[in-house]
C-alpha cells in the first residue's frame, strides 16, 4: 500500500490537503469527502480517523485506489460554519454546466481525474429519521436510480443491528439535490454516490464511531480492502 499527501486548491486561501491511497493490487476508485460544511465536526473527525488508521498500517487498502479530502472547506471549519456560500450547492448540475466556488472546482476537477466507482461524502443533520421522516440525520442518502443503493441497504442493516434504540437507527433516503458534489458525481461522472449524515444530537463519540462503520462497509462493498 503506498499513501500520499497533496495539497487542493494549492496556492489559493482554500489550499487543503488530502490523501491519494493505493493498493498493491489493481482495482477501482473511491473518493471519500469530509467537511465541506465546516460545522458538520463528526463527519471531519471520522475522516481524519481513517487517515490515521491508514497511515499506521491499522487499516489496509489491498485494491485499487482510496481519494480522503477530510476537511474540503477549511474555511468554514476554522470558523465552525456550514459556509457562504453553502459549498454543497457549487456543483456542476449538468453537462453544460460549471462549478461556481473555487473548491467546489477544484474538487470535482480531481474526482474527473479519477473518476471514482463511488463517490462518498460525509455530512451531520438536525434530527432523526426514524422520528421524522422529514429530518436527515441518521441517513445514508443516494440519488433514485442510482447504482449504490442496494449496498447501502445492507449497510444500513449492518449498522443498524447493535442499536438498540430504533428511533437512532439509520435510514435509506433516496433524493436528487442538485448542486450537491453527491448529485454532480451520481449524474456526470456515473459514480455510486452516497451522502452519510449522523445526528447532531447524538453525542460526539458515537457519531464518529457510526461514521466509521459505515465508511469501512463502503470499501468492502467497493472491493478495496
Amino acid at each position: 500500500m503506498e499513501m500520499k499527501k497533496h495539497l487542493l486548491a494549492k496556492g489559493t486561501r482554500f489550499e487543503t490537503p488530502y490523501y491519494v491511497i493505493r493498493g498493491n493490487s489493481k482495482g477501482k476508485s473511491m473518493m471519500l469527502t469530509a467537511g465541506v460544511h465546516g460545522n458538520e465536526i463528526a463527519s471531519i473527525l471520522a475522516a481524519e480517523r481513517l487517515v490515521d488508521l491508514l497511515k499506521k498500517n491499522r487499516l489496509w487498502i489491498e485494491r485499487g485506489t482510496l481519494i480522503v479530502v477530510p476537511i474540503v472547506n477549511r474555511q468554514a471549519y476554522k470558523l465552525r460554519i456550514r459556509g457562504i456560500p453553502d459549498l454543497n450547492r457549487t456543483f456542476p448540475r449538468s453537462e453544460k454546466d460549471k462549478a461556481r466556488h473555487r473548491l467546489s472546482v477544484a474538487l470535482f476537477q480531481l474526482a474527473k481525474q479519477y473518476q471514482p466507482a463511488w463517490y462518498v461524502d460525509l455530512h451531520e443533520a438536525n434530527g432523526l429519521s426514524k422520528i421524522n421522516p422529514q429530518r436527515l440525520g441518521q441517513t445514508l442518502i443516494a440519488n433514485p436510480k442510482n447504482a449504490a443503493i442496494p449496498a447501502i441497504k445492507r449497510i444500513v442493516a449492518h449498522v443498524n443491528r447493535p442499536i438498540v434504540q430504533k428511533s437512532k437507527q439509520f435510514t435509506v433516503r433516496l433524493r436528487n439535490l442538485s448542486g450537491s458534489g453527491r448529485h454532480a458525481a451520481h449524474h456526470l461522472l456515473k459514480a455510486k454516490a452516497v451522502t452519510v449524515e449522523t445526528c447532531w444530537s447524538l453525542p460526539m463519540s458515537d457519531r464518529v464511531i457510526y461514521q466509521m462503520k459505515i465508511m469501512k462497509g463502503i470499501l468492502a462493498e467497493a472491493n478495496l480492502i
